[in-house]
C-alpha cells in the first residue's frame, strides 16, 4: 500500500469503509438529512458499497469501483436525482460529521471536506 495516498493515511479498506457508513448512519439519524435520505433506497447496503468502492479508488487505493461498473461519470450518475443548494448542504452536513468523528489528522480532514464541498458542489443541476 502506497503511504502517501490519502486511502494508506486514513488507515485503508477498514478506514474508509467505517467513514463510508458513519456518513450513512448520520444520514438516517439528523432529521435535517431526511430529504437527501428520501432520495435513497431504504437498504442503504448498495449505496454504503458503491460510496466505499469509489473512494477506495479515488484516494489511491483499489480501483473497485471502476472494476465493477466503469467509470465513475459522477455527475451523469446523479443527474435524475434534483440536487440543489439544500441537498449539496445536506449531504455535506452528514460527510462533514463523518470526517469530523473518524478522521483525527486535521490537515487530511481539512483536505477532504474542501474536496468533498468542491464535488458536492459540482452534483448540483438544481440552481435556485
Amino acid at each position: 500500500m502506497d503511504e502517501d495516498t490519502i486511502y494508506s493515511m486514513l488507515g485503508g479498506e477498514s478506514a474508509v469503509r467505517g467513514l463510508v457508513d458513519r456518513f450513512y448512519d448520520l444520514m438516517s439519524e439528523l432529521p435535517a438529512a431526511r430529504p437527501i435520505r428520501d432520495m435513497h433506497p431504504d437498504d442503504l447496503t448498495e449505496s454504503r458499497d458503491k460510496l466505499f468502492k469509489f473512494l477506495s479508488g479515488f484516494w489511491g487505493g483499489p480501483s473497485l469501483y471502476i472494476q465493477q461498473y466503469g467509470h465513475p461519470m459522477l455527475r451523469a450518475r446523479h443527474l435524475p436525482f434534483r440536487i440543489g443548494d439544500s441537498e449539496r448542504d445536506q449531504w455535506m452536513m452528514c460527510m462533514t460529521q463523518a470526517i469530523d468523528e473518524r478522521v483525527e489528522n486535521k490537515p487530511l480532514a481539512d483536505h477532504l471536506k474542501m474536496t468533498f464541498q468542491r464535488t458536492a458542489d459540482h452534483m448540483r443541476n438544481q440552481h435556485e
